[in-house]
């Protein structure tokens, strides 16, 4: 909950930059709100500039930590600050406005949030900081409470690129947000989020304690298909083909010995990692138990499934499935494949009659994008265009700023 409250009030210091205050009819009038004193304010209130018989010249908010982004609109008559603001924060707001009468006059105005004592920590699952990434890679948040206001926290997730995406936000239960784009993310794609939830409210009493951010490069396109029918793995990295590897994927009969069919994304990798029937609950002494240590091995979901050498089973790659679901391949193709592998490079399972879900591993990529775009609280998609406020793209184009148009995402 908070500690202490506050309301909006009007600005109480002002000057003129010839001195004294201005007046007459073409005179600036520029308030800033909140307003110096009174009690602290909630996170998740608003800086609002706003001029009248004038236009806003510079509005500057600073903080110890530095300053705080805002928006001007196009006919430089409001300023909105564009994030929430941090908890037991002291904040001072500097705005200058020119009048119709050729005079500036400038306002100060102090004021702080109140403390918050509980918060909601986010846990970014993928993609790390600096990371060098596959196309098909989603950005994975996960949240340590539930999040009742899920359209508050969409509005505080930026996703930047130097190449423009279209892409959008989806939820899964009330703790996991996932941003994926409409097509895979270009090749060699430079990409930064940043999750502005510090003082989002996120829950009653409850708030974002401060802001995430990581930077990741989008890097060669490795795309892989496996035909359980065909028995073979094609490998195309740039989208030319660069290997052709034998196969043997899932024997059947169980469901749970079926390889899932349609787009996985590979998770991470392993070597060695030991694979037993525990998962299945058939623990030692269970009939079908089995324990096998495993080399190179590439996961590609949460349901057991691999990429992995498997010596034992060469004789049948090519031909025959003989496997407990995973895909195996010599121990030559499977070294190539581990060292190629970057979390987030699609490997496409076809051929099988059982299908891969949303939320088995990533299975992102299984969900229409018309389905997608409903997961968004905002049900919206988004672009990784760099923000512009209004006021810039006014004097850019020599006009009243319109919508911008999707841009459709280059996919591979």
């Amino acid at each position: 909950m908070l500690v202490g409250g506050g309301v909006l009030v009007g600005a109480g210091v002002v000057a003129c930059s010839g001195g004294g205050a201005p007046d007459g009819g073409d005179a600036v009038k520029l308030e800033v709100s909140p307003g110096g004193g009174g009690g602290k304010l909630r996170p998740d209130s608003p800086i609002a500039v706003e001029a009248r018989q004038g236009t806003i010249e510079n509005v500057t908010v600073a903080t110890k930590d530095g300053v705080v982004e805002g928006d001007l609109n196009a006919d430089r008559t409001q300023w909105r600050s564009r994030w929430t603001l941090k908890p037991g924060t002291a904040y001072t707001v500097d705005a200058t406005a020119l009048g119709q009468d050729g005079r500036t006059r400038t306002v100060r105005s102090g004021f702080s949030t109140a403390e918050v004592k509980k918060t909601n920590d986010v846990t970014i699952e993928a993609p790390f900081h600096k990371e060098t990434v596959g196309v098909g890679i989603p950005i994975i948040v996960h949240f340590a409470r539930a999040v009742k206001d899920r359209a508050a926290v969409e509005r505080a997730l930026e996703v930047t690129a130097d190449k423009t995406v279209e892409g959008a936000w989806s939820w899964f239960g009330s703790q996991e947000v996932v941003f994926r784009t409409k097509s895979f993310w270009p090749a060699q794609t430079k990409v930064s989020f940043q999750a502005h939830l510090s003082g989002v409210r996120t829950g009653q009493g409850v708030y974002g304690g401060k802001d995430y951010g990581v930077d990741f490069k989008v890097g060669d396109s490795h795309v892989a298909t496996a035909g359980e029918d065909s028995h073979k793995m094609v490998v195309k990295v740039n989208g030319k083909k660069a290997r052709t590897i034998p196969t043997s994927m899932g024997r059947g009969g169980e469901r749970k010995y079926t390889t899932t069919n349609g787009v996985h994304l590979a998770m991470g990798k392993e070597d060695p990692t030991v694979m037993t029937s525990d998962w299945d609950g058939c623990g030692p002494g269970c009939a079908g138990y089995y324990s096998l240590t495993v080399y190179k091995s590439v996961r590609i979901s949460d349901s057991g499934e691999y990429v992995h050498s498997a010596p034992w089973s060469v004789g049948s790659q090519g031909s025959e499935n003989v496997s407990h679901g995973c895909i195996n391949v010599s121990p030559s193709n499977a070294k190539w494949f581990y060292n190629l592998a970057q979390r987030g490079d699609p490997i496409t399972v076809t051929g099988s009659d059982r299908q891969l879900e949303a939320e088995n591993g990533w299975g992102y990529w299984q969900v229409k994008w018309q389905n997608w775009v409903k997961g968004s609280a905002l049900k919206r998609s988004v672009t990784t265009a760099a923000h512009v406020d209004a006021a810039t793209l006014s004097a850019q184009r020599g006009a009243k700023p319109k919508a911008p148009e999707k841009q459709r995402a280059e996919g591979n």
